[in-house]
């Protein structure tokens, strides 16, 4: 029988050759190899977007310039407007792309809410064969930060999901940029749980990034998490329907967005903690006599509390609903 350290060094073995076989970067895939690629393949890109009327016109015009009108890589452009009370909808629409609401998808389920909601929203409002997400508060986007993520899933029918990878400075209010310093979530409560329960997944450089592209095929056969759970969730989920080896990276140089407060990324970790507990417990790998807590007690500067709601809720796969209400196709 196989000893732990045995199962453990092997675990890394594999985990080394994934990182030399399927991570690459975004100039390796130049454009007009992708154009020749592409074929029938039909792609979206789909832009949750809550509040970001600074940004999310740029990168909207950057994609239909470069990607849509100049060579035609993209066939659809999402933007889902996630109840946002600035002028994202307008600079959105101004800019080039089709902006859906949110509760306007799929309006007969339960409204729910977070991130998650909105990619799997945009996920039933779009018809790509092959649908990219984006993030709508990038500072730095670059039509690299799409072709990058398409290379691998156009020119390799065995990859399904590809996950961008990319330095993320943290800049501070002054203007100072300090290297590596962002991803605080992703260093502190991701990158360890993977690291522990899923190590297979530990070779993803930025886990928790919000670019990342799929298969439709398999992006519709798993769940997701409606809140800031969602991208770990997914890591594990496709991990575990298509296995490692459809999975990829891509090196997209560097990523510049909005910072979030120390609270709020407090709330993020747990939302990612009960993600993973509750990956751990629908593998049959813990077992507990009852649910872990979902309120987290934050304390301010000036000793005042908060009592926050980190529970998580999630949508099913989407072929489910489609099946159930025997729908096929764009549900907007």
């Amino acid at each position: 029988m196989e000893t732990y350290i045995g199962r453990e060094a092997r675990t890394w073995a594999r985990v080394r050759h994934w990182l030399d076989t399927h991570t690459s970067t975004a100039a390796d895939w130049p454009l007009d190899a992708l154009l020749l690629a592409k074929g029938a393949t039909t792609v979206s890109v789909v832009l949750p977007a809550r509040d970001e009327e600074r940004t999310v016109g740029r990168i909207v015009s950057t994609i239909r310039r470069e990607l849509v009108v100049k060579a035609p890589l993209v066939d659809e452009l999402i933007v889902i407007d996630s109840r946002s009370t600035d002028a994202t909808a307008a600079r959105a629409a101004a800019a080039g792309a089709r902006v859906v609401h949110q509760d306007e998808i799929l309006s007969d389920l339960p409204r729910m809410a977070g991130k998650g909601d909105a990619l799997w929203k945009g996920l039933a409002a779009s018809s790509g064969d092959i649908v990219v997400f984006i993030d709508s508060d990038l500072r730095n986007f670059g039509a690299h930060f799409v072709t990058g993520l398409l290379g691998p899933l156009l020119t390799h029918p065995r990859i399904h999901f590809v996950k961008g990878a990319y330095d993320r400075p943290l800049v501070g209010p002054d203007g100072t940029v300090q290297r590596g310093a962002g991803g605080r979530v992703t260093e502190l409560v991701a990158r360890p749980m993977l690291n522990l329960y899923w190590p297979e997944l530990s070779g993803f450089m930025q886990p928790l990034g919000g670019e990342y592209a799929a298969r439709r095929s398999s992006l519709e056969r798993v769940p997701f998490v409606t809140g800031y759970g969602v991208e770990f969730g997914l890591l594990v989920d496709l991990l575990e329907r298509i296995g490692l080896d459809a999975m990829a990276q891509v090196d997209l140089g560097s990523r510049e967005h909005s910072h979030q407060s120390t609270a709020a990324l407090g709330q993020m970790a747990g939302q990612i903690i009960l993600t993973a507990w509750s990956r751990l417990e629908r593998q049959g790998r813990i077992v507990s006599s009852e649910p872990p807590a979902t309120g987290l007690l934050q304390f301010n500067l000036d000793r005042g509390v908060t009592l926050s709601d980190v529970s998580i809720a999630e949508r099913p796969p989407l072929v489910t609903v489609r099946r159930s209400a025997g729908v096929e196709g764009d549900v907007a």
